[in-house]
């Protein structure tokens, strides 16, 4: 979708971002951001500002060269208005923990009485900042039923905000990484050339500027984290919830230590098991699924910009992709629109359909009459860019990092066509646009990512997944392979469109999630909640 990076992948549930108007009249995110977002109103601790309270580790059975890291006492402090925020100290390699530490960014929101315990969120990316996702969308995060009974704990895993963090480029160079377009035609040898060298310049401005921490900035040693983060908050066991990219953090977690996990529940699931391309391939599937669906719904009313039947709209979105890779569309800020910006403002909305798809068909429409102003707001929104050329956080970074790192890359110019192909046979509107995002990674500076395999969870106590029918970021078929591969993994199907199924309207679901959370009640079949 960039130019390099590949963010069709990122499956992770986007935090708040604040959107532009566009003639005035309508803010493009804004309103998608509300039903991503929640008001932060529930269950605060009556403490005085600048009040200090102190977790006490759990005792743990740990090796020797570990035990100054588990037994940390972590100092909280009241912060963001009614939260509590900390600090922890892990080891940058955990393979040597005297080789240094890094540190992890913490936020709660203490339940009111007499709390289960911690429930640690995750809203995915990988990159997503879990400290913003509590303190800006505690009320999306989690509903008033789990918020009574836990310690809601957000936090931003290594590489990510506040924690240690991954560190490439400045606004300027983000925005030509992102949004500049290359000279060549697409998948020709010029162009892969251009890809590859932009590529190059990327991985080693990450590894100048951030340091020894990028080797190891991996999924494995997040959830290494994370059960350091259980220990020191005082959690004989973890609870977890964790959306999208989340979940193959939590049943990494779960394969690490079954025995320290509690109740783990992973909504929007990926399938671990999964190579890049069958990744890509997937989602290039799911997502012109969605984009068929919105049509569906779109060609019913008088407002959408598209005529005739789903297979001629869907046509002239292909049409429309094609148009702007070979004539970009300029933006009043002097960024061209091309077709990967443009497939990133399609891809945005579409994670949310109740809100995402009316703007998207005002969006559609803006770029027809010739404007890229819509669109880039849709775009900028996703990588989280400002209105001021800024950018909130570094999430495109922190998800270059953790994927270039958790999976294995193809270099060969040859297969990377083949599997172009494929994509556009798949999918023939988005799928021709999907391709060639190996290059990435394959130039990365540590590109000996790891291979992927089923996680079975051995010993684990029951696992809820989640998975939504018509999800376009992780689809369902990813929920119903974790939740088999997990030797006591526990389907719970929703039927429905867009991105995660926990607090999205179901009370069927919500309901199965806060049961099992709360009091360890398992559905003894697949509820298939609507």
């Amino acid at each position: 979708m960039t130019r390099v990076t590949d963010p069709q992948r990122r499956g992770g549930l986007r935090q708040a971002h604040t959107g532009r108007k566009v003639t005035g009249i309508v803010a493009l995110t804004v309103a998608l951001v509300m039903t991503m977002s929640g008001c932060v109103t529930a269950f605060f601790p009556d403490t005085k500002p600048g009040a200090v309270s102190t977790s006490t580790p759990s005792a743990e059975d740990v090796a020797e060269n570990l035990r100054e890291f588990y037994g940390q006492n972590v100092v909280w402090s009241n912060c963001e208005r009614s939260f509590e925020c900390a600090t922890v100290a892990a080891p940058m390699d955990w393979e040597n923990p005297e080789d240094g530490e890094i540190e992890l960014a913490l936020i709660r929101q203490q339940a009111p009485g007499d709390a289960i315990g911690s429930l640690f969120v995750n809203p995915g990316g990988p990159g997503a900042s879990g400290y913003d996702f509590v303190r800006d969308s505690v009320d999306y995060a989690t509903d008033s039923r789990l918020q009574e009974r836990f310690d809601i704990v957000g936090f931003d895993p290594r590489g990510v905000g506040r924690s240690t963090p991954v560190t490439c480029l400045d606004a300027e160079e983000m925005d030509e990484y992102l949004y500049g377009l290359a000279t060549s035609e697409r998948g020709s040898e010029a162009w892969i050339d251009e890809l590859e060298a932009s590529a190059k310049e990327y991985g080693d401005a990450c590894a100048a500027n951030t340091g020894e921490s990028l080797e190891f900035t991996d999924t494995v040693s997040a959830a290494r984290d994370l059960d350091l983060m259980r220990a020191v908050l005082g959690d004989d066991k973890l609870y977890y919830l964790g959306y999208s990219y989340g979940t193959f953090l939590g049943a990494t977690y779960a394969e690490l230590y079954p025995k320290k996990a509690g109740r783990l529940v992973l909504d929007g699931a990926i399938d671990p098991s999964t190579s890049n391309f069958e990744v890509n391939l997937t989602q290039a599937k799911g997502f012109e699924s969605a984009l068929r669906a919105y049509l569906e719904d779109c060609l019913g009313s008088s407002e959408c910009p598209f005529s005739g039947t789903v297979d001629d709209a869907m046509a002239t979105i292909g049409a429309l992709l094609t148009s702007v890779d070979a004539s970009p569309i300029k933006n009043t800020d002097g960024r061209m629109l091309g077709a990967n910006s443009l497939l990133t403002a399609i891809i945005y909305p579409l994670y949310s359909p109740e809100s995402g798809w009316p703007l998207l068909s005002e969006m559609f429409a803006d770029v027809m009459s010739g404007s890229a102003e819509y669109a880039f707001s849709f775009a900028d929104a996703y990588n989280g860019r400002n209105e001021d050329g800024t950018y909130s956080d570094n999430s495109t970074e922190a998800f270059s990092a953790y994927n270039c790192r958790d999976y294995t890359y193809n270099d060969d110019p040859a297969k990377m066509a083949e599997e172009a192909a494929a994509l556009a046979e798949a999918a023939p509107t988005i799928g021709p646009f999907f391709g060639y995002g190996d290059i990435g990674c394959a130039n990365w500076p540590y590109p000996d990512g790891a291979e992927r395999k089923k996680i079975t969870a051995e010993g684990a106590p029951p696992i809820l997944v989640v998975g939504t029918t018509n999800d376009p970021a992780t689809p369902y078929v990813w929920a119903e392979a974790l939740a088999d591969q997990l030797e006591s993994g526990v389907l719970v199907t929703y039927e429905g469109e867009g991105h995660t199924g926990y607090n999205k309207g179901s009370e069927c679901v919500n309901s199965v999630v806060d049961d099992y959370l709360i009091s360890g009640e398992v559905p003894t079949e697949d509820p298939k909640c609507s």
